[in-house]
């Protein structure tokens, strides 16, 4: 069965394909952090090795177990990091990691009928990286799958675009998403409605906070520490800066999901200043959302808003985390937090 939710459209795509033992030797799957790229990336590793036939994995045969628990020889995931020990940044996948994967798929599988390869971050591979993947996809080895995962599809080369079967997730609608959180992991309505709104129907996002009472915990830590450096000086916004510097370097996606909360902040103080409160991402927080919008002009919440998705758009393409965080905070409004 798949555990994948609300993605129809593309697993009608998938089944047929599977069944035929007519799919693609490589897929691009895109969409935004937490929408279920891993977890559809995983269902399509057990469809292909899955011991009751291909199509619908079953979920309970020894491969399919195995795949679930990361315990199967043949699923390989690579992620930024991987290549460190050769000198590469932690936020990008080294030509090295690439280089033994390839070496090592281009033998037979060990235990199932297919090796498959996930990359977690295709928009991470550095150059050398990439090009290497490039001539492996030119000239795909039999029994082999390659499954490329990525929340910024602009980033990804176009030529390694143009050999995938681009698959893109998207995030479930709030009926659907709070009806699964009440009926199948016990959520109270208003739980089910907070973490649709938090999680932008991201069903990942909205299980992990369900389960773990630190995500939101976190969140308001998060909001907080925001909310001091909007209220201080250059030098307590450079100090923030460079701790959101540091923070890319070790875990690169938590650095942008902070940057995302920034965004998320500064769109609801958009919608307060044309009246359409009723859409606020950050409701709790609508009493500091008024105050800070009254000391600002809607021309400088959409200057820095612009600044934001710079900024992410900077860290995407490997400048210096560092240069890119000061600049922010020299773009941020000084009236920002002093209303």
């Amino acid at each position: 069965m798949w555990t994948i939710y609300g993605q129809d459209h593309l697993l009608e795509r998938l089944e047929p394909s599977l069944q035929q033992r007519r799919q693609s030797h490589a897929y691009l799957l895109c969409g935004p952090p937490h929408v279920g790229k891993m977890a559809l990336a995983i269902n399509i590793s057990q469809a292909i090795n899955c011991l009751e036939g291909p199509g619908v994995p079953c979920g309970s045969c020894t491969q399919c177990t195995r795949i679930a628990l990361g315990h199967h020889a043949d699923v390989r995931v690579l992620y930024p990091g991987q290549g460190e020990e050769f000198g590469w940044p932690k936020t990008m996948i080294g030509l090295e990691a690439i280089k033994e994967t390839l070496r090592v798929v281009n033998l037979n599988p060990y235990e199932g009928s297919t090796s498959i390869v996930i990359i977690d971050g295709a928009e991470s591979m550095s150059e050398e990286a990439a090009n290497a993947l490039l001539k492996t996809l030119e000239e795909p080895p039999p029994q082999v799958m390659f499954l490329l995962l990525t929340s910024n599809e602009e980033a990804v080369l176009t030529t390694i675009k143009s050999r995938c079967q681009s698959m893109t997730l998207v995030p479930l609608s709030k009926d659907r998403m709070v009806d699964c959180l009440i009926t199948a992991h016990e959520a109270t309505p208003e739980q089910a409605e907070q973490l649709f709104r938090l999680s932008r129907g991201c069903f990942g996002w909205a299980i992990g906070a369900l389960n773990d009472a630190q995500v939101l915990e976190q969140r308001d830590a998060d909001l907080e520490k925001m909310q001091e450096t909007l209220d201080a000086g250059l030098v307590t916004r450079f100090t923030y800066a460079n701790e959101v510097a540091s923070l890319f370097g070790s875990d690169r996606e938590a650095a942008k999901d902070l940057l995302a909360l920034w965004l998320r902040w500064w769109r609801d103080l958009l919608l307060i200043k044309e009246g359409a409160e009723e859409f606020l991402h950050n409701s709790d927080h609508a009493e500091s959302l008024n105050s800070q919008a009254s000391g600002l002009s809607t021309a400088e919440i959409v200057q820095f808003i612009n600044r934001l998705m710079q900024t992410l758009s900077n860290l995407d393409s490997n400048v210096s985390p560092r240069l890119a965080m000061e600049v922010l905070m020299l773009n941020l409004p000084i009236e920002a937090g002093q209303v």
